[in-house]
């Protein structure tokens, strides 16, 4: 029991921090925003309070922690994996694979959005609330909430590992305050209690369609981050997040939510910020500071799942190589990319600079977050259909239900997309373009290197009638197609005249899985003339280690013995063409420069470098 409470409180600082922080502006934006704000009566109190618990019910609790978080791949969760699992079931159909790998990767470049909006917006709401204590710290917001930014991607280098236990604690006490807060105003105004009733969201429909339809654009902040709970799930199991969510977290927030509209009954005029108006004012300066914490750890989580997707990203095929390192010892997942981590910075100053306020910022944030939940949707019908074995009445009620809720919200947020929301689908475009450029680009350049090859068959065998001088050791030469010859061994044979005795085809697999066991990294077969043929599979969130992996061969009688072996690998040169090709001429100059700025084979494999040779070849896109 200690332990299901222990985990249960860890979840909160990784898992809820992004939905955790929302109270501090929906309600605000709701009535007080730039967009059709929301007159304050009392039937437009209580129909905005029933439309906001009805979304948390119906997209959080009943389509994420009910249903789609069942969708787990090996216990892990987000984009990538529901999209592996939707794409597992399709292998035979090719247009259908094609669809479902561009939702996924749109997907995920609309997260990377998500990770540039989600601290901008929270911190800047958090430091808002200086202005409620005086107008005179007004001007000194913006420099603020950059300061606390930079601090933020600049403590990304020496990982979390040591202030991680302490993010639970903190968004525990984070929730427990928003709880507090809310019911010491629901005393005042009892009657918003009833809100919970769908008949208050029906009413408030009927009676003004057209306001109501576009107040969904605001009410949509109350759900952001209730992806993350997907996303997330790896770290601790659906479980937890469960309890956590139904036992504390959603009362909490539904609290803060309905202290809220009762102080907006009796204080129309708190409109301008209701969320730090409804604190006892001898408490708004510690309000301001545990909101701002709070709003540190909310980002944190975007950012590290940032981190997270792009190396399963990497992994999958998807992005170039980039340096990563692990900045703990005991937590596999703690990783960090300096490359994202500084693009991410950049971007996220640059959109303060921008916006400048909370609420021009929320224009922007509503749009990825929609239509990353209508993607999420749309994998899960496939799943539920294909991979649970729902019957097609029942998988097409799931999607016809879930899908009008998407849409639903979606549709009130694109009307404010030259106000903002522009932002994270110009963003989302551009990053799908790289994704699909860099994917598309192996593909095409695995061809060529596949037309181009020898059979190894035939290669072996013609070493029968003459066979070239063999040195000592081990050489391996990495490929893409273990049973053809690779050119590095080509060039080699052709430049040195020799062939090693030990000679090993390596090649490296990404199961659709997070990740494989030791037991299956390996598999080995033995080849006349020496050769070996080995295929090391690694799981989309495992580390590559490829020295580790060779060690494990000896069962197969491949011995691995380090300052006995070289390893080959071929160092492609792309030459863009300037007219044909496989991909538009500007779309291989992008896949040519993004795979001249790759991280080396050598250092991500974990090679040692004074064992690498490298041979030189140019190939025609």
């Amino acid at each position: 029991m200690q332990k299901n409470t222990a985990t249960a409180v860890a979840t909160m600082g990784v898992v809820f921090g992004d939905i955790g922080t929302s109270p501090l502006y929906t309600m605000r934006e709701v009535f007080g925003g730039t967009h059709h704000p929301v007159p304050v009566t009392p039937d437009n109190v209580l129909g905005i309070l029933s439309l906001v618990f009805w979304a948390l019910t119906i997209t959080v609790s009943l389509k994420y922690v009910m249903f789609i978080m069942r969708a787990d791949n090996k216990g892990e969760g987000g984009i990538m994996a529901l999209t592996s699992l939707a794409m597992r079931v399709t292998q035979s159909n090719p247009r259908l694979l094609w669809l479902l790998s561009a939702l996924g990767i749109f997907g995920a470049a609309l997260f990377y959005g998500d990770a540039v909006i989600t601290p901008a917006l929270s911190v800047l709401s958090a430091v808002e609330g200086l202005e409620v204590a005086t107008p005179a710290f007004k001007p000194y917001v913006v420099p603020i909430a950059i300061g606390i930014l930079i601090g933020l991607f600049l403590f990304q280098r020496k990982g979390t590992a040591s202030v991680a236990a302490l993010f639970g604690p903190v968004m525990l006490f984070w929730f427990a305050t928003l709880a507090v807060i809310g019911i010491w105003n629901i005393t005042k105004h009892v009657g918003v209690l009833v809100a919970i009733n769908p008949e208050y969201a029906v009413h408030f429909f009927a009676a003004k369609p057209l306001l109501a339809f576009l107040a969904l654009g605001a009410v949509v902040l109350a759900i952001t981050g209730g992806e993350a709970l997907y996303a997330d799930m790896g770290h601790f199991g659906w479980r937890p997040i469960k309890r956590a969510w139904f036992y504390f977290v959603f009362p909490a927030l539904y609290l803060n939510y309905l202290g809220q509209g009762a102080l907006l009954l009796d204080h129309p005029e708190a409109i301008r910020n209701p969320f730090f108006m409804s604190a006892p004012e001898a408490l708004l300066y510690p309000l301001v500071g545990l909101a701002t914490i709070a709003t540190i750890i909310a980002s944190q989580a975007v950012i590290s799942g940032a981190f997270s997707l792009t190396s399963q990203a990497i992994q999958l095929g998807y992005v170039p190589r980039i340096r990563i390192t692990f900045t703990s010892a005991q937590e596999k997942g703690q990783i960090y990319l300096a490359t994202i981590n500084w693009l991410l910075l950049i971007a996220v100053v640059a959109l303060v600079l921008l916006f400048r306020t909370s609420s021009n910022l929320a224009s922007a944030y509503g749009i990825a977050v929609t239509l990353t939940m209508m993607i999420d949707t749309l994998l899960a019908f496939i799943v539920v259909r294909a991979l649970w074995g729902w019957s097609w009445g029942k998988a097409i009620l799931f999607l016809a239900f879930f899908v009008s809720v998407d849409i639903a919200f979606f549709s009130a947020n694109i009307i404010k997309v030259l106000d903002g929301g522009w932002f994270p689908l110009v963003m989302g475009g551009i990053i799908f373009t790289l994704l699909a450029t860099w994917k598309r680009g192996r593909a095409v350049l695995n061809e060529k290197l596949h037309q181009d090859s020898m059979p190894l068959g035939a290669f072996i065998q013609s070493l029968d009638y003459g066979s070239p001088h063999r040195v000592e050791g081990t050489s391996i030469f990495m490929t893409t197609n273990p049973d053809g010859v690779p050119r590095a061994m080509l060039h080699n044979l052709l430049h040195n005249k020799v062939l090693h005795e030990t000679i090993v085809l390596l090649n490296v697999r990404v199961e659709d899985v997070p990740f494989v066991p030791d037991t299956e990294r390996v598999a080995v077969k033995q080849l006349p003339e020496g050769f070996f043929q080995v295929v090391v599979r690694y799981g989309f969130k495992d580390e590559p280690n490829i020295p580790v992996a060779l060690s494990q061969c000896s069962p197969w009688g491949l011995r691995y013995e380090l300052m006995e072996t070289s390893f080959f690998l071929g160092r492609e040169t792309i030459v863009p063409r300037s007219k044909g090709g496989h991909m538009p001429h500007w779309r291989q100059l992008l896949f040519t420069f993004m795979f001249r700025n790759a991280e080396a084979a050598t250092t991500y494999f974990k090679i040692p470098i004074n064992r690498v040779i490298e041979l030189g070849t140019q190939i025609r896109l």
